[in-house]
């Protein structure tokens, strides 16, 4: 078992990676003062839970928590504001109190819209990350949390951290193909803003990542939620480092918004973002690499290296300007200027981030 701690003083919580974990779930709910006077609600998705929703709320129970369960259609398109007033009426039903918390056992979707629900009930109370796939090794650390608009994905949030982040590779190893590569997206992300000897890594092993070989398995997500921890316990409020990590995001959030929320993956949103903001460095004087590598090791993850064609480009231009980072005619965005390395540019003309998604839509899809 590998342990982490996303520093942030009295808020400071760790992240627990290892095989079995949920089998040991009521101690540390228990090591983390989490009582069992007050009942305990855990949101779930409907892929996820006919597989360890039964098994988590067990656990619990013989450890003494009183637990109420919803279940929430597998998908973006559940991180909606009609999804969280019902997960609210749940939470009441349920007699969840100041001291109850709430668990989010899923996927990044479920992370988001369980701790939106934590953030909000009652003005906030605990909730604990239970994440069962690849992607959510981002979204479980660092407590943003978030529902979607349909002009604009995560435009209704808060930063709520949680308790602790309980990662039990075990639960990895149901992932279907196409999840497991979306997953994989963020690892490499992580790579190419911080750290370009794991880029190497993970283009050596992305056959074994994508086996679901867990010793690989767990040294990349070590290493994923490594830097993510370290990121945020330097910037929690997004005020200056944190954007680093919304490498690939701009272009990516907006895809996902003119794809409905449902057509396309996360995390293969975020691979054609982190090519789109390859092709910027370019423009900015980044080596050839930049973008060669980039395209290399997301391809080799079986990621998506270009827009499909029947995507609008105006329509993804539109969906850009609503994203937090447009500010007054210019973008806002990550931009490498090396493998494992990225600056924050303030400037970024509309116009050339119109040429790069029409870019994006004539790429070959041959490495």
């Amino acid at each position: 078992m590998r342990e982490l701690t996303v520093d942030l003083g009295e808020r400071s919580y760790p992240i627990y990676i290892g095989q079995g974990l949920l089998d040991q779930a009521a101690s540390y709910f228990q090591k983390h003062n989490i009582g069992n006077k007050s009942p305990l609600l855990i949101i779930a998705d409907s892929n996820v839970a006919p597989r360890y929703l039964a098994k988590l709320e067990q656990v619990l129970q013989a450890g003494g928590y009183k637990t109420a369960s919803a279940v929430v259609p597998a998908g973006e398109s559940s991180k909606s504001l009609a999804m969280l007033g019902d997960l609210v009426g749940k939470a009441l039903d349920a007699g969840l109190d100041r001291k109850s918390a709430i668990v989010a056992l899923g996927g990044g979707v479920v992370g988001d819209l369980a701790g939106f629900v934590a953030a909000s009930y009652m003005r906030g109370i605990k909730f604990v990350q239970v994440p069962t796939t690849i992607l959510a090794h981002d979204s479980s650390v660092g407590g943003k949390v978030a529902v979607n608009h349909p002009q604009a994905k995560n435009i209704i949030g808060a930063f709520h951290q949680p308790e602790f982040v309980l990662y039990d590779l075990n639960t990895l190893q149901t992932l279907p193909p196409r999840d497991v590569s979306s997953g994989l997206s963020e690892v490499v992300k992580h790579g190419l803003i911080w750290d370009a000897s794991f880029v190497d890594w993970c283009e050596a092993n992305a056959e074994k990542l994508l086996a679901l070989d867990p010793d690989s398995l767990g040294y990349a997500l070590y290493k994923g939620c490594s830097v993510k921890a370290a990121v945020v316990s330097e910037d929690e409020k997004e005020m200056g480092l944190r954007a680093i990590l919304n490498l690939g995001h701009t272009i990516g959030h907006a895809i996902e918004a003119v794809a409905g929320y449902n057509e396309m993956q996360h995390g293969e949103a975020i691979s054609i973002g982190m090519i789109g903001s390859a092709k910027l460095g370019l423009r900015y004087g980044a080596p050839e690499e930049v973008y060669t590598k980039t395209k290399r090791v997301l391809a080799k993850c079986g990621l998506p290296v270009s827009l499909p064609k029947h995507y609008d480009v105006d329509a993804i231009m539109a969906a850009m300007m609503h994203d937090k980072k447009f500010k007054e005619g210019t973008m806002v965005f990550v931009v490498p200027t090396a493998i494992g390395k990225v600056e924050i540019k303030s400037d970024v003309s509309v116009e050339w981030m119109k040429e790069i998604v029409e870019e994006l839509k004539l790429e070959a899809e041959q490495i």
